[in-house]
Order: structure tokens, then C-alpha cells, then sequence
């Protein structure tokens, strides 16, 4: 059943191209993870595993290209302006003298990980030192997501109850902004 769980391979599939670059914070899927540990759907042992995996393998890709092909992106035009040689540079001399903290604090920065583990990569750290900073990170922030997931879980359904009209309401109010707007930028 582990196995052919769509569950766990959707958590998998998912975790893996966020890594790659899909734009959906990792920890909207995690949460969610926590949401199936709660209904039972999944184990939570066996989804922070699955989850944790996707994440490494996730994590690996941008590393390895940015580990092949780094310097030869700094050849084009336009990462050139971005990152001109003496941006370059002093990039170089921060990694250096911060780049254990870098690796690991990247972990917990939805928005800069692709970009990061490619720079990480790009600086020639080696895959070893890499995975073993990322897996601690993932120690930490993979069984911790999907607890709070399952932790909040049950208050779902209170917060529907209670708020049951308030989402009418906001719909609404957003729609009338969005009219006001449309009809004072046509004046």
C-alpha cells in the first residue's frame, strides 16, 4: 500500500520539481502532508521520508547544473549585468568566509533556494558538504511542516463554522475594489 499510496507519490512529484524550479512554496505541500497524516491517509514517518527524499533529490538538480554550468552561464549578456564580474567577486569572498551558514540557512528561504543551490553549486562546493548541510535542514523543516499540518488540521473545520459567511464578504469586497479601480483608471 506504501507504495501505490498516490499520496506519497504526489508529495514526491511535487517536492521534486518545486526543487527544480515549479513555484509553489515546498511548505504548501508539507502542510498539506500534515493535513493526510491527520486523516490517516498517510503515516507521518513514512510521508517525512518521502517528502524528505523528494526534497534532496529536488535540491540536487540546481546544485549539479549550477556545478557543470555555472561559469559558463556568467558568459551570457544578460546574467553578465545581473552579475558582472566584480558583483562576482565580492559574491565569492562573502560565500567564502559564510558558506556553511549559506547552505544551511538556504533551507528556510522559499523564493532563493533554486537560485542559491545553483550559486552553491556554481562556487564548487562539493556534493558531500552540500547534501549533508541541506539534509540537516531538512531534518528540521520537513518533520516540522508536516506536524503543523496535522496539528491545525482539526481546526479547519472549526474555522469554517465560524467564519462560514466571512469568505462571501471578502469575494465581495475584492470584486468592488476591483470595479472602483477599473472604473476610476477608464477616467
Amino acid at each position: 500500500t506504501f507504495i501505490g499510496n498516490r499520496h506519497y507519490l504526489g508529495a514526491f512529484l511535487v517536492l521534486v520539481l518545486c526543487g527544480v524550479g515549479l513555484p509553489i512554496p515546498e511548505e504548501v505541500t508539507l502542510i498539506g502532508c500534515g493535513l493526510l497524516v491527520h486523516e490517516e491517509l498517510v503515516g507521518f514517518r513514512e510521508i517525512s521520508l518521502v517528502c524528505a527524499a523528494a526534497i534532496l533529490i529536488g535540491d540536487a538538480v540546481p546544485f549539479f547544473l549550477g556545478r557543470h554550468y555555472g561559469d559558463a552561464t556568467l558568459r551570457l549578456p544578460w546574467i553578465r549585468w545581473i552579475l558582472h564580474p566584480e558583483r562576482m567577486l565580492r559574491l565569492r569572498r562573502r560565500f567564502a568566509e559564510h558558506s556553511t551558514w549559506v547552505i544551511f540557512s538556504l533551507r528556510f528561504l522559499p523564493g532563493v533556494r533554486v537560485g542559491g543551490y545553483f550559486t552553491v553549486g556554481m562556487m564548487g562546493v562539493r556534493y558531500p558538504r552540500f547534501l549533508l548541510l541541506d539534509a540537516l535542514g531538512v531534518l528540521l523543516s520537513v518533520p516540522l511542516s508536516i506536524y503543523v499540518g496535522q496539528l491545525f488540521a482539526g481546526q479547519v473545520e472549526v474555522l469554517e463554522e465560524r467564519l462560514g459567511g466571512l469568505s462571501m464578504l471578502l469575494a465581495f469586497l475584492l470584486l468592488s475594489v476591483l470595479i472602483i479601480l477599473g472604473v476610476r483608471s477608464r477616467s
